[in-house]
């Protein structure tokens, strides 16, 4: 696969000493940049997910544990104060040349502000991460960190490290999943909260009666989203089969693969069931949010025939949780796949759907209608169940962050 005009600048931007953010809209093809840059530039950096789940669908480590953050008990000074006596965390932030922080909005400033100052002490150094190069990637008006406190979001890029990161940020802009201009449009002015008659027009278009006979739900909640698989798969006649999971490994990391992995500790699945692939094809047959039905069961290999008319095959594959130092320390092997009937808007951010019936109602967090929109590559494959003007959340620091940077200003009218 080529890359667009906007991914060739960004991957000279890389290839140079500077810290970098790898920013665009949903669609323009950030993660696959970063994989190239990975394999064929930087294939010594370290790559850091934002949160465990990710992680495991990565295969690599996350922020907290790389950096010794724990729960940030105690605050900042008390997490620097503690980490900064562990002589294998200053070893190994000593060693490290590069970091690769994916998804970096949905981590909280704290966490961000305490790791820097940690790499800084660790290494003697005044520079900003102590010396260390700083990748990160991601798109703040998509999906917010985790906040339970109930005050306001703790944007990373509203802590002063962010600008002593000194950053050079890059933009795709460039659409590589979507298929309709129009609807990409209109994606962007949903994210930044922009909205006009004709937004509203085109949603309630999507109101339509008739739903293709399988096809993805998306929902804000996970017991909906068990209830909608469970009830459907109960109206296959054909047997059950029950695949189990087989963990290996520490028992504290296959808890964490049970809480997080990308596959149930039992798959349970029928002929003629509909389901989701949950990792990317190396060879590109199949992304992560690919759907079809499943012909045939054999013990190490299912046939599925994809939405699009192509029939695969695939095979058993492991998931794994690594330690801060990088070593596997648990591991899950079963079939990368759930089924397809439903899945949540937060468990959707990543994927790419052809089609999707949508319930966009109730929504609470900034960023979630943007999220569960821009899965899709056309208007043609969006159903709306449901829909209100007020799930569609913005954050003004978010739309301020994006228009200053590029240099963008406009009106914010609302539905």
């Amino acid at each position: 696969m080529e890359l667009t005009p906007c991914q060739s600048r960004a991957l000279e931007l890389l290839q140079s000493s500077t810290n970098v953010f790898i920013t665009g809209e949903a669609g323009t093809g950030k993660s696959f940049l970063i994989q190239r840059y990975l394999l064929r530039y930087a294939p010594k950096a370290t790559l850091l997910a934002s949160t465990g789940a990710a992680a495991v669908l990565i295969g690599g480590r996350t922020f907290h544990s790389f950096f010794g953050l724990g729960i940030l008990e105690g605050g900042k000074t008390k997490t620097v104060a503690k980490a900064t006596k562990n002589g294998k965390l200053l070893k190994r932030l000593r060693e490290t040349h590069e970091i690769i922080i994916d998804e970096v909005s949905m981590l909280p400033g704290l966490a961000l502000d305490t790791a820097e100052e940690i790499a800084r002490v660790a290494r003697e150094s005044d520079e900003p991460w102590g010396g260390i190069r700083v990748v990160a990637v991601g798109d703040f008006a998509q999906l917010p960190p985790v906040d339970r406190s109930g005050g306001p979001r703790d944007w990373a890029f509203g802590h002063s490290v962010w600008q002593r990161s000194e950053f050079v940020t890059h933009c795709l802009n460039t659409p590589v999943r979507f298929i309709d201009h129009e609807f990409y449009s209109i994606l962007n002015a949903i994210r930044l909260g922009r909205y006009n008659s004709k937004t509203k027009q085109l949603l309630d278009s999507r109101m339509l009666p008739e739903r293709p006979g399988d096809v993805t739900h998306l929902y804000p909640w996970r017991k909906m989203v068990q209830k909608f698989n469970s009830d459907k798969l109960g109206k296959l006649s054909e047997p059950i089969h029950k695949i189990p999971s087989v963990y290996s490994g520490q028992a504290r990391g296959v808890e964490t693969l049970k809480r997080q992995a990308p596959v149930p500790e039992v798959l349970e699945i029928k002929e003629g069931a509909y389901v989701m692939l949950q990792q990317n094809d190396p060879r590109n047959r199949w992304v992560n949010g690919s759907c079809g039905w499943v012909r045939n069961i054999a013990k190490e290999k299912l046939t599925i025939e994809l939405v699009n008319g192509k029939t695969i095959k695939i095979m058993k594959a492991a998931f794994s949780v690594v330690d801060a130092d990088g070593h596997i320390v648990a591991e899950v092997v079963n079939f990368p796949l759930q089924l397809a009937y439903a899945t949540t808007i937060h468990k959707s951010q990543g994927q790419t759907f052809d089609r999707a019936v949508m319930h966009l109602k109730g929504l609470w967090e900034p960023g979630q209608a943007y999220v569960a929109l821009s899965r899709l590559r056309s208007l043609e494959g969006l159903y709306l169940e449901e829909w209100s003007p007020s799930s569609f959340r913005v954050d003004p620091r978010v739309s301020s962050f994006y228009e200053e940077f590029q240099g963008v200003t406009s009106p914010q009218p609302t539905l």
